[in-house]
């Protein structure tokens, strides 16, 4: 953070609900939507709103904001997975939503999408779109960094078992992984972890709110890839992912190592000297 804001041409994809694109804490931010949808007005206070609008903040609010953003200086381009006001409401997406949201993107140009939003239960045909997305985004050099979940379970899905996806544990400023993230052999295998405990993000009404778990884990990861990205723009994808996500060494079967940024890019930095 120290040494960049991130570029306007890396072009970060979020899933996620509708943003509230006009909380002052954004002023000065590159923020895009696909849809009239992918926006919400800035009185919403709804638990699709705020999520969204909080993993935003994390990832490109005002460095002098009270909750300052890693990568400002990207462009967000925001894509809801809410199809109607009860979804929205309820907080529920199906897995073809969350496909079509992810090709939308995709095919927007976006070289980065964070996806903090947790499955709901689909027939087989969810699990094929999503399969399908996840290939779609892998073949143009996508990286998709995503939450493994709030479930406390040894479990796994279609999203996290992905090689084009990173999957994002929450760890305790303590070194602990928290109580509540989901952990399985592809997240251990794959994934990462970041420490989300007391963070603080953008909420409702132009404040702020707690904001904590694996969504906020997976943001600061994807903060974490797109300044790398910015500051070696030349980098291929899988060299990126594979610097972040061995960055730490130590693996267990089920529970991934904390990332450390510095050495993924002290890596990257060796690799192309």
């Amino acid at each position: 953070m120290d040494r960049t804001a991130g570029r306007t041409d890396v072009r970060v994809g979020l899933v996620d609900g509708p943003v509230i694109v006009g909380h002052q804490e954004f002023a000065g931010s590159h923020i895009e939507s696909l849809r009239a949808q992918d926006v919400a007005d800035a009185r919403a206070d709804d638990d699709a709103a705020l999520h969204a609008t909080s993993t935003a903040g994390v990832l490109v609010a005002r460095r002098a904001s009270r909750a300052p953003g890693i990568c400002p200086g990207v462009t967000l381009v925001t894509r809801s997975v809410f199809s109607s006001p009860a979804a929205r409401s309820s907080g529920s997406a199906t897995q073809e939503e969350l496909a079509q949201a992810l090709v939308d993107l995709t095919d927007a140009g976006v070289r980065l999408v964070n996806m903090s939003l947790s499955l709901a239960s689909a027939p087989r045909g969810g699990h094929r779109a999503m399969q399908q997305a996840l290939d779609h985004a892998s073949r143009r050099g996508v990286i998709v960094v995503a939450a493994a979940g709030n479930e406390g379970a040894l479990d796994g899905n279609v999203v996290t078992r992905h090689r084009a996806v990173i999957p994002v544990v929450a760890y305790s400023r303590h070194g602990r992984p928290g109580r509540m993230s989901t952990v399985g052999p592809s997240i251990g295998r794959r994934g990462v972890g970041a420490v989300a405990d007391g963070l603080v993000s953008l909420g409702a009404h132009g404040g702020m709110r707690p904001f904590g778990g694996t969504s906020a884990a997976a943001a600061i990861v994807t903060g974490a890839v797109a300044l790398l990205w910015s500051e070696l723009p030349d980098t291929g994808p899988g060299e990126l992912a594979r610097a972040v996500t061995g960055s730490a060494s130590r693996r267990t079967s089920v529970l991934p190592p904390v990332m450390d940024a510095r050495r993924a890019f002290e890596s990257l930095l060796t690799a192309w000297r």
